[in-house]
C-alpha cells in the first residue's frame, strides 16, 4: 500500500517539556524557588512539525517514542494537529524524552534534554518510510535525533528532488557526509559560531562561509529580536529585521522558524520569501507561554506580514 502523500516530512525528536519559571539563571550549587511549573509538549522535531502544520502544510513524522504516558501525549497532540503518525514507532518498555527548561524573567531560557527512546531512531526506521519521504517536497530534522537517521532521510530526499532543512541544535560535531546533503541550515548565532569553529567575535558572514565551504547550500541564521540573515555562495547576503513583540517566553521560537520555513518552501515560495514568513511566525511565537502556545496559524502570520 502506498503512503499517503504529505508536503513536509520531519525526522522528529519528541520530548515533554518540564518547565519551571525562575528569576535568573542558577549558579553552580544554587537553589531558587520557582514561581510556577508546567508540563507541555516539546522536542525540536515535534515542535517544528506542529509549526509547519499550523502554516498549512500536510506533515508526516518519522520518530521513535516511549511506550509511556508521555509517548501517548505525543500521539494525542499529533492527532489534534492533523499530523500523520504512521511512521512513529512506540518502543515497548522505553521512556520518552524529556526537556528540563528554566525560563527567566526576561523570557530567555536554558534547556537540558534527555532524548529517551528517540536515541534509538535509525536508518531502518527511515527506510520503512521511504514511500512518504520520496513523495514529499521538504524533509527537515534537528540534531536532537541520531545523525544516521537524518542522513538516511536526506539521501532519500535528494534522490526524490525534495529540499532538506537542518536545524543544527543542539550544536555538536556533524558528519561531513551530512553537510553535503543540507539545502538550508537554520542555526542561531551561537550555534553558527560553534559549528564554524570560529570565535564569537567573528562576523556572521565569516562563520557562514565556513559551513558553505563544507557543502551547505544556504545558511539562514536566526538572530532573535534582531531578525535573521541569509548567506549563500556567490549571492549577496540578505538581512531581515525582527518584528518587535512583548516577549513572554522564547521556547520554541527557533522550531517555529524552521517549521514555518519548511511550510513556505513546500507551497512554492522562494527562499527569500519563505524566510520572511518564518521570521514573522517566529516573532509571534514568543508572545505566549510554552513552545506551542504562541505558535501561529498561517492566517495570523499573513496578517503580521501585512501589518509590518
Amino acid at each position: 500500500m502506498m503512503d499517503k502523500t504529505v508536503d513536509v516530512v520531519c525526522v522528529a525528536s519528541w520530548n515533554v517539556d518540564l518547565v519551571s519559571h525562575v528569576p535568573q539563571p542558577l549558579k553552580r550549587g544554587e537553589t531558587l524557588m520557582a514561581s510556577s511549573f508546567a508540563t507541555s509538549p516539546g522536542g525540536k522535531g515535534s515542535n517544528a512539525a506542529v509549526a509547519a502544520a499550523r502554516q498549512g502544510a500536510s506533515v508526516g513524522l518519522i520518530a521513535r517514542i516511549g511506550d509511556d504516558d508521555f509517548g501517548r501525549m505525543g500521539l494525542a497532540l499529533w492527532a489534534r494537529e492533523g499530523i500523520d503518525p504512521r511512521h512513529v514507532v512506540q518502543a515497548a518498555g522505553e521512556r520518552s524524552g524529556v526537556a528540563q527548561i528554566l525560563v527567566y524573567e526576561d523570557g530567555d531560557n536554558s534547556i537540558a534534554v534527555a532524548p529517551g527512546a528517540g536515541l534509538g531512531l535509525n536508518a531502518e526506521h527511515v527506510q520503512a518510510a521511504q514511500g512518504m519521504v520520496s513523495a514529499c517536497k521538504v524533509v527537515m530534522a534537528s540534531l536532537e535525533v541520531p545523525q544516521r537517521a537524518t542522513e538516511a532521510a536526506f539521501a532519500l530526499a535528494k534522490q526524490a528532488g525534495a529540499l532538506t532543512l537542518l536545524n543544527p541544535a543542539p550544536a555538536q560535531p556533524v558528519d561531513a557526509a551530512l553537510w553535503d546533503m543540507v539545502d538550508v541550515l537554520t542555526p542561531n548565532e551561537s550555534e553558527l559560531h560553534a559549528l564554524s569553529g570560529l570565535p564569537a567575535h567573528a562576523s556572521l558572514q565569516e562563520a557562514a562561509q565556513v559551513l558553505l565551504a563544507q557543502g551547505v547550500q544556504a545558511v539562514l541564521v536566526t538572530l532573535g529580536e534582531k531578525g535573521c540573515a541569509l548567506f549563500r555562495s556567490g549571492v549577496p547576503a540578505v538581512f531581515l529585521s525582527g518584528h518587535p513583540q512583548k516577549v513572554i517566553d522564547t521556547i520554541g521560537a527557533g522550531d517555529t522558524f524552521t517549521g514555518s520555513l519548511a511550510a513556505a518552501l513546500a507551497r512554492g515560495e522562494d527562499l527569500e520569501q519563505a524566510m520572511r514568513w518564518a521570521n514573522a511566525a517566529a516573532a509571534l511565537s514568543v508572545t505566549q507561554a510554552t513552545a506551542l502556545g504562541g505558535m501561529p496559524s498561517l492566517q495570523a502570520t499573513q496578517a503580521a506580514l501585512q501589518n509590518n
